[in-house]
Order: structure tokens, then C-alpha cells, then sequence
């Protein structure tokens, strides 16, 4: 997984040279997740077009939107904070998406890959929070 965050230059993490959020797989993933999000609920009934469809595309967009925020904020606090509300958001999109399993809005067998998708990315949230977290773990700019 890369980590690390870019204002302009490239940063340093461990490892790590990342020269923009684009490069961040958890970006990347969460991006894909947004594809799924507008492609499943196309074909929702025009009653749910300002309800549960609303919710979840404002859900998906705000987790990479949330990402990139944070990547260009001045200290690994306010970077972490973000991807605290990266997370939020996933968890959000989680529960209109089992709301939508539990009404009968969408066959479970098309949520497969949206439920892989929100595990995988709410792992790669927490393990780039933890990493971040870690004591005296600063991000040096290049």
C-alpha cells in the first residue's frame, strides 16, 4: 500500500516517495467504488432517485474526495482527521447499502463487489491511519 501525501512536492513515507494522491491505492479503490455506486443504482425506481440514490453517490464521492482534501493539508493531524471522515463516509455508504439489501431495492448477488470493495478500503483506511498515527511518524517534504 502506498501512504503519504503531497502539497505541491513530493513526500516521504518510510519507504515510500508519493508524489500525489493519485497514487494512493486507497484512493484509487475508493474511485472505483464511486464507478460502482452511480452504475448499480441507475436502474433504482424514480422514488428512490432523491432518497437512498442521493445518499449513497454523496457517500461514495465524499471517501476519495476526502482523501484528496486531506492530502493537501499542511500536518499529518489534519491529513489523519480527513481520513477519519474518508471512513465515516464508507461506513455510511455500508449501511444505505445493507438498507438496500434489506428492502429488496437490489439483488444481494449485485452487492458482492461493493461489500469487497468497502472491506478492502475500510483495511487500507486503517492501516494508513494507524501508520500515520504512529508515534513520532511525520511526513517529510522533498
Amino acid at each position: 500500500m502506498k501512504l503519504g501525501w503531497n502539497r505541491g512536492k513530493n513526500r516521504e513515507f518510510g519507504d515510500y516517495m508519493i508524489k500525489n494522491y493519485k497514487e494512493l491505492d486507497v484512493w484509487k479503490n475508493s474511485m472505483l467504488l464511486v464507478q460502482e455506486i452511480y452504475i448499480k443504482t441507475r436502474d433504482f425506481s424514480e422514488n428512490e432517485k432523491f432518497g437512498l440514490v442521493s445518499q449513497m453517490r454523496r457517500a461514495s464521492v465524499s471517501i476519495p474526495s476526502n482523501i484528496a482534501e486531506g492530502w493537501g493539508r499542511k500536518t499529518t493531524k489534519d491529513y489523519v482527521k480527513f481520513l477519519h471522515i474518508s471512513l465515516g463516509s464508507l461506513y455510511e455508504l455500508e449501511t444505505q447499502v445493507i438498507i438496500c439489501e434489506n428492502i429488496n431495492l437490489i439483488d444481494n448477488n449485485n452487492l458482492k463487489e461493493i461489500h469487497q470493495f468497502i472491506k478492502d478500503i475500510s483495511k487500507m483506511l486503517n492501516v494508513l491511519i494507524y501508520k500515520l498515527n504512529k508515534k513520532g511518524n511525520k511526513i517529510e517534504i522533498k
